[in-house]
């Protein structure tokens, strides 16, 4: 998807943008009739009417003001994800957004919802050309939208199709070996470092989580290292943004029971592919932050020399874990890469993970489980980041009693802790493996769609990423302040 500002005015498909009835008379060469059918729809409660010209299409978005700000930009997004079926519909190749309403970021929310709504993945469609969508351009009048929001709308699109694309790859395909060589594809075409250790280094560094969960699979783990170092840099100590890498996961020994459990198990390295697209959108858009990411990879299978339920491992740092559920593997992963954060002295650490089905079960498709130690000021911020780009966040405790479901008898902690507050006790086991200010983001009920809904696809979403460049856009604009 490309985004370009229109210097002269285009003849062919349009979209105009109004708040008030009365702006359609800046719409340049509609007629009588065409103004009072457009005003009859929306009395009839239509907010986008298409005008078919024959030789071109104009399609008017009346923009409702909603009760606040943030949910007007989400109202802005949908409508583009109605806007961009109609044009693929009408096999339209592009389309120029024209912003009359008092919304300045009106045009930009639109594409954007048309832009999120248009990704495909038609690899392995042998018709792919056949049911390709059309639509590859969106320009903005001059006045609707600035070369610099265009730019940085057609960085975080790549970020997220890139981001998405990885989530839908299946097993035989992406394993983790081939996760970090797609990952240092992405630091190439985006401006970042990438290091990758492999299993003879995890063995080295005794990073036993990792390890523990790579011994059922025939397939070598990886520690995948990405790091971003602008020349002035307003952070003196680095963030770090750490994504679980599971690429396929059975539940190990204790194999996932419920029916169709697996099915989108591919889906269990979303974390990964969030953090990795994050970072090619960070280096594009040369944001003044120092930023380190670590993604853990391997599957987690039942096969080999799997590690099952009672064995006590030792973590990367030193910590022993009585592991009770072979299907609480995530975590293990994490903790192995908090860990290794420490190493950096990091200003703040956030995770990304499908960690929890309590956290789905609670909130959804609607929002991301979170927790951490960050500063309150922190989290507000990440809090108005997820409410400004429709990915919102709900906070929970991290209190003390919860440390306590995941004492061990026989060793420093155990990798699960009970049937109840399952997200919570999940953080507790990561909370253990830090020492600096730090976020968990549980996003296993956003991170894969099994079904078309607005602009999220079927699959892979990248739901999170654009909260997560939000807050770091904003992190820059405060420090620099």
């Amino acid at each position: 998807m490309e985004f370009k500002i229109q210097q002269k005015a285009s003849k062919k498909d349009q979209v105009y943008i109004i708040d008030d009835v009365k702006k359609l008379s800046q719409v340049t060469g509609i007629s009588e009739e065409e103004s009072a059918f457009i005003k009859a729809a929306f009395e009839a409660e239509q907010n986008t009417v298409t005008i078919n010209r024959y030789s071109h299409f104009l399609f008017i978005y009346l923009l409702k003001p909603k009760k606040t700000d943030w949910q007007t930009r989400e109202a802005c997004r949908k409508a583009g994800a109605e806007l961009q079926a109609a044009c693929n519909k009408h096999k339209l190749t592009e389309i120029t957004i024209t912003n009359f309403s008092d919304q300045p970021h009106a045009a930009i929310l639109l594409a954007e919802g048309m832009a999120l709504a248009n990704y495909q993945f038609l690899k392995y469609r042998t018709e792919a050309k056949k049911i390709a969508n059309t639509l590859h351009t969106i320009y903005f009048t001059k006045d609707s939208a600035t070369a610099k929001e265009a730019a940085q709308l057609s960085t975080t699109i790549q970020a997220i199709y890139a981001a998405r694309t990885l989530v839908n790859e299946p097993l035989n395909y992406l394993s983790a070996e081939q996760l970090s060589k797609e990952i240092a594809l992405l630091g190439k075409e985006g401006g970042f470092k990438v290091t990758i250790l492999n299993k003879a280094r995890l063995e080295k560094e005794k990073m036993g989580g990792i390890l523990a969960v790579n011994r059922g699979s025939i397939q070598p783990p990886t520690f995948t290292i990405m790091e971003y170092t602008p020349k002035k840099a307003l952070n003196k100590k680095p963030i770090v943004l750490v994504g679980k890498g599971v690429v396929y996961d059975t539940g190990g020994v204790s194999l996932k029971p419920t029916l169709n459990s697996m099915d989108r198990m591919k889906s269990d390295m979303s974390g990964a592919a969030l953090v990795s697209g994050a970072m090619y959108a960070i280096a594009k858009m040369q944001l003044p932050l120092h930023i380190i990411a670590l993604v853990p990879a391997t599957d987690n299978r039942p096969g080999e020399n799997a590690y099952v339920p009672g064995d006590v491992i030792t973590m990367y740092s030193g910590a022993t874990v009585e592991v009770l559920n072979t299907d609480a593997e995530g975590r293990l992963l994490l903790g192995d890469a908090l860990q290794w954060a420490k190493r950096y002295k990091p200003e703040l650490v956030m995770d990304f993970a499908t960690l929890t089905g309590a956290a789905s079960v609670a909130v959804g498709e609607h929002g991301i489980v979170c927790m951490g130690t960050a500063a309150e000021e922190t989290k507000q911020s990440f809090r108005e980041s997820g409410l400004r780009q429709y990915e919102r966040l709900v906070e929970y405790p991290l209190w003390e009693e919860y440390g306590e479901q995941i004492k061990s008898d026989i060793a420093d902690i155990k990798n699960v802790g009970g049937p109840s507050g399952g997200a919570i006790t999940a953080g507790k086991f990561l909370e253990h493996f830090t020492d600096y200010p730090w976020m968990h983001f549980d996003i296993a009920g956003v991170s894969f769609a099994t079904s078309k809904k607005g602009y999220t696809p079927v699959g892979g979403t990248a739901y999170g990423m654009r909260m997560l460049l939000d807050f770091l856009i904003n992190y820059g604009i405060v420090n620099k302040g």
